[in-house]
Formats: structure tokens, sequence, C-alpha cells
């Protein structure tokens, strides 16, 4: 499956944005999908994961409550509608899926990748 990310932008502190990933190929829905963050100088991180059917869904404590996200299936494409944008929320955003349901924080269970969105927060 092909991944295309797409929404990031520049945003003042306290701001929202939502960032968007299509999928290719008619299997979308058997993923598990997620977004993982990249800030300079840092490494890749977990964001938030969202179950095949979008029933379950998981958040890094820093973006509990802020962030949501969502998958729509006949679109193949899942979504994070962030809020309450914070200046440590600079990065880079990646969209991923995985095959497997398991460990869904965890960097190395990704199939594969989209190219990243960038996401500026000014202060």
């Amino acid at each position: 499956v092909q991944l295309q990310a797409s929404g990031g932008g520049l945003v003042q502190a306290g701001g929202s944005l939502r960032l968007s990933c299509a999928a290719s190929g008619r299997t979308f829905s058997s993923y598990v999908m997620a977004w993982f963050r990249q800030a300079p100088g840092k490494e890749r991180e977990f964001v938030s994961a969202i179950g095949r059917n979008g029933g379950i869904t998981d958040y890094a404590d820093s973006v509990q409550g802020r962030f949501t996200i969502s998958r729509d299936n006949a679109k193949n494409t899942v979504y994070l509608q962030m809020s309450s944008l914070k200046p440590e929320d600079t990065a880079v955003y990646y969209c991923a899926a995985a095959s497997r349901a398991i460990d869904s924080r965890v960097l190395a269970r990704y199939d594969f990748w989209g190219q990243g969105t960038l996401v500026t927060v000014s202060s």
C-alpha cells in the first residue's frame, strides 16, 4: 500500500490543523493505521493509532485530549485532528500502516510509511 500524507503547515500556538493520509489499494481496512512524528534532532515517536474499523484508538500522553485520530475506510483515508497546538508539536508527521494489530506504538511494527508532512507551531 502507498501512503500520501498532507495537511501540514505553519500555525500559531493554540491553533488547529487536520492531517490526512490517503492510501492506495483495496485493502486499507485491513491495516492498523498510525501517526508518528519526528522533531529535528530527535527520534521518530508514536503519536496515535487506530484499529481497523476505527473502534479502538490510542494516543501518546503528550497529545491525549488535544489530538483525535479517525479513519474513513470508504475513502481509504486516516486523519489526525490536532488542536491546542504547542511549539513542541513541531515535527514532520508520518502516517504508517501495519498489517498486524500488536504493539501499535512500536515503530518497527509498521510495514508501510508515508512521506511525511511538516507541522510548524510558532509561539
